[in-house]
């Protein structure tokens, strides 16, 4: 291997960097990325390397990039590799490995001082700037070990163990991980692959750092889709139905792996409006049910969101969003979604809308969103985006047994027989008594029009206005005393507070640790509707500088703040290229307010 260009330092990168001041500080982490073309095997490169780091014993963060195509292009795969536990990414890396002259070129900029980009200089020409780039043969590495530049995926993930520290044994079991149930003999050609690359890699620089190992290697590596899946399946969810669309595809491809163990229905619909009616359908008739899309996907689910308003049919349904309108970015994340999320579907009616912004909530939300879905029949909406659904993290494993499944429906063959059975009884808490056909022996009548208790059209003017309050009004009072509290972080003498929905918790928990020059905090709102008021108000009332952190153009959880609450909300840092924010860029936007 040869060093083409370097820069003064012997190493990688130096065992010391300088924090946010100046000062000299320890690091702990790496930030590694591979890069190359669709079709190129980033992907499975990348899970490789999660699952050869977390077996290590060391935390990670791992997030994608991604084009809309299925060969060409430029993508990558960067994973944060650190001695405890990391929530968001870092701007720059330490090590790059390309695998292409194009992918070198377009990444070279995003090398760190004192990192590093493994490159093969023969393939073409590189233009690396300043950057000190490593010359690795990887194409013809993998074509003399297998026969085919196909395993040259391999090739960098067994580079970048070697560099990174990651012994090879974790790096084999990483691989073994990633193409369990594929042949045999393609298992051992990729195997043979990283090996070699392992060994010639003692000749690259050294990053000069040794992290500590820990526990990580008996937590649970999974990405934001997976939890949020997982946490259905534990509610109780027995069908799911969803027309594929990017990035919600993945929740449909979890819940296919898992059907036959849990007895689950997966039926791919041949569009979102027959995925949601599927649903209704599903929860009509005593199942528990999800479905999923991004944004125009649910546009087309309003009506059934509607529908489910004025049948008190309980419905969950995800919303992946990405950046809009029409198409928009495809593969890209986006939080502009939000005001669709509270006011889908024409009419007034009760709904709950989740913003989980870890994988931890991904997985609890779900949770809660089937249960209040059933308790009060109404929609949950969990809104999620592509950096949290494609992320993957290390986590503890969750005590499942102490999840608490709540049904909400009159009980089968109950002890005596149900007489006069009223569908929509008018009730104290606006919550009638939910029958499943045949589960009774009393008819049950539902419609779309106004309708009686007994569930027949009408058209008075007196049930009108008794119904619509008990399906919002009374409803919501209870639902309210329900809400997920915000989650204050390092609010005590603040001179800024942050707030955000969704996927930016993690990283702004990051950056108020990390701006060493002005006091930080931040808060996390996991639930948007019915929005928490009263606690925000409670917790922000003193604050002397508040702003939103939010990736969407318009400021849209800073009008919903000034909405609800009254308080003055100072503006909002707002991002919206389909990326998603890194702890670094944050920290520089944060520095520009205060």
């Amino acid at each position: 291997m040869n060093q083409l260009s370097a820069n003064s330092s012997a190493s990688c990168m130096s065992k010391r960097r300088r924090n946010e001041k100046g000062q000299c500080a320890m690091a702990r982490e790496l930030t590694v990325r591979i890069a190359g073309e669709a079709g190129q095997g980033i992907q499975s490169a990348g899970e490789a390397l999660c699952r050869a780091v977390r077996h290590a014993g060391l935390h990670l963060f791992a997030h994608k990039d991604y084009m809309s195509r299925i060969r060409g292009g430029d993508n990558y795969f960067q994973v944060r590799i650190a001695e405890q536990p990391v929530q968001c990414p870092r701007e720059q890396c330490d090590i790059i490995i390309a695998l292409n002259p194009n992918s070198a070129s377009a990444h070279a900029a995003s090398v760190g001082e004192d990192g590093m980009l493994i490159a093969d200089a023969s393939e073409g020409s590189i233009e690396a700037g300043g950057t000190r780039l490593v010359d690795f043969p990887l194409r013809k590495t993998a074509e003399s070990v297998t026969g085919s530049t196909r395993a040259a995926n391999s090739i960098a993930a067994g580079v970048i163990c070697r560099v990174s520290g990651v012994p090879e044994g974790s790096l084999e079991h990483g691989l073994r991980a990633v193409f369990a149930g594929r042949n045999e003999e393609l298992v051992d050609k990729n195997l043979r692959a990283a090996r070699t690359a392992y060994k010639m890699a003692s000749s690259c620089p050294s990053p000069g750092i040794s992290l500590e190992k820990s526990d990580a290697g008996s937590r649970l590596l999974i990405d934001g889709n997976q939890a949020l899946a997982l946490g259905a399946i534990r509610a109780g969810c027995t069908f799911y139905s969803a027309y594929p669309m990017t990035p919600s595809t993945s929740i449909m491809n979890t819940m296919a792996h898992f059907a036959q163990r849990y007895g689950l229905v997966v039926e791919q619909a041949e569009d979102e409006i027959a995925a949601i009616n599927m649903v209704l359908g599903a929860w009509f008739a005593g199942a528990r049910a999800m479905t999923a899309s991004s944004g125009a996907g649910i546009a087309l689910m309003s009506e059934g969101i509607s529908l489910a308003g004025m049948t008190e049919t309980p419905v969950v349904v995800v919303d992946a969003q990405r950046p809009a309108p029409a198409t928009g970015f495809p593969t890209r994340t986006e939080q502009a979604d939000l005001n669709m999320a509270i006011h889908s579907g024409h009419g007034e009616f009760v709904r709950a809308v989740y913003a989980p912004g870890c994988i931890e909530q991904a997985f609890a939300l779900a949770v809660k969103a089937f249960n209040m879905a059933d308790k009060y029949q109404m929609p949950a909406i969990i809104l999620t985006d592509q950096f949290l659904a494609d992320s993957i993290r290390d986590t503890a494993v969750p005590d499942v047994d102490a999840v608490q499944v709540e049904r909400h429906v009159i009980d089968k063959e109950p002890s005596g027989d149900i007489k006069d059975y009223k569908r929509y009884t008018i009730t104290e808490s606006g919550i009638s008594p939910r029958a499943v056909p045949s589960w009774i022996h009393d008819a049950i009548y539902a419609d779309s029009d106004e309708h009686t208790e007994e569930g027949h059209i009408t058209e008075d003017a007196a049930v009108r206005t008794q119904m619509v309050g008990k399906r919002l009004t009374t409803k919501l009072i209870g639902l309210s005393g329900e809400i997920e509290e915000p989650e204050a972080y390092n609010l005590d003498g603040a001179d800024l507070v942050l707030v955000g929905f969704g996927s930016t918790r993690g990283v702004m928990r990051e950056a108020c640790d990390r701006v060493l020059d002005a006091s930080v905090g931040s808060v996390h709102l996991s639930q948007v509707w019915p929005f928490p008021s009263t606690a925000l108000y409670e917790m922000l009332e003193h604050a002397p500088k508040i702003m939103t952190v939010e990736n969407n153009a318009t400021g849209q959880l800073e009008d919903l703040i000034t909405w609800k609450t009254r308080l003055y909300v100072a503006g909002a840092i707002r991002k919206f290229d389909g990326r998603p924010f890194t702890v670094d860029e944050l920290m520089r936007r944060i520095r520009e307010k205060v």
